[in-house]
């Protein structure tokens, strides 16, 4: 569904991802974790279109998207939870899930709110409440929510867990499996490496800008180097 082939991305001097391809098949969940710094943010950046790399390719559903403007690839299926939630903190619950389905038919948007309502009980509850006075957890959800109402082919999420206490990280990574079992395909960015690694497929860690170790979510999450480094012994 993705490949990502050779990439490299500067801010100003600052080389930030170096070399970088990776692949997403469909119906996976592909885990990308690493320190922070190590340049996973950027990544997902540079495929939703937000930043340029200056070599290589990006291809979804066998389409090369590396030059497509941002905007259009909501439309082509692919959408992005961006770190730190960022929603609209002054419109209601369903004001901001209606925005994430300005690309779809206005015929598809209320079958389209009914079933995040389904997924997300908690949103349905807070329909008319203002998204600012959401708990962090809740807005999360609603970030997500709203990534959903555009239909997306492949879901990318950057650090959902971010902030939140455990009891909610355990019920976000409850949503991600049962919308991947519900047929999304989903890209996850996870500092938490445990919480990553026992839901993914496949997982690439990345180092400094770097791939620098690949395997299924098992194998890494049992690799001595990266449970030293990331999963406290």
């Amino acid at each position: 569904m993705l490949s990502v082939y050779n990439a490299n991305v500067w801010y100003g001097a600052i080389h930030a991802i170096k070399n970088v391809s990776f692949e997403v098949n469909e119906d996976e969940i592909v885990a990308l974790i690493g320190a922070n710094g190590a340049g996973k943010s950027t990544t997902l950046k540079t495929i939703s279109g937000l930043l340029r790399s200056k070599t290589g390719s990006i291809t979804f559903q066998g389409e090369d998207i590396a030059h497509t403007p941002a905007d259009k690839l909501v439309a082509k299926g692919l959408a992005q939870v961006p770190e730190g939630r960022r929603v609209f903190l002054e419109m209601s619950v369903e004001e901001n899930l209606e925005m994430g389905a300005y690309t779809q038919p206005k015929s598809t948007i209320a079958p389209g709110l009914e079933r995040v309502y389904e997924q997300f009980p908690r949103l349905k509850e807070r329909r008319r409440q203002v998204a600012g006075t959401l708990s962090g957890g809740e807005q999360q959800m609603l970030a997500m929510g709203r990534a959903l109402m555009s239909n997306p082919k492949l879901l990318m999420l950057d650090e959902p867990s971010m902030g939140l206490a455990p009891i909610l990280i355990e019920q976000i990574f409850q949503i991600i499996e049962d919308l991947h079992k519900a047929g999304t395909t989903i890209l996850l960015v996870e500092q938490n490496a445990q919480m990553a690694l026992s839901i993914a497929t496949r997982g690439y860690v990345m180092e400094t800008g770097n791939i620098t170790l690949s395997g299924t979510g098992q194998e890494l999450l049992h690799n001595d180097d990266v449970r030293r480094a990331y999963l406290g012994g």
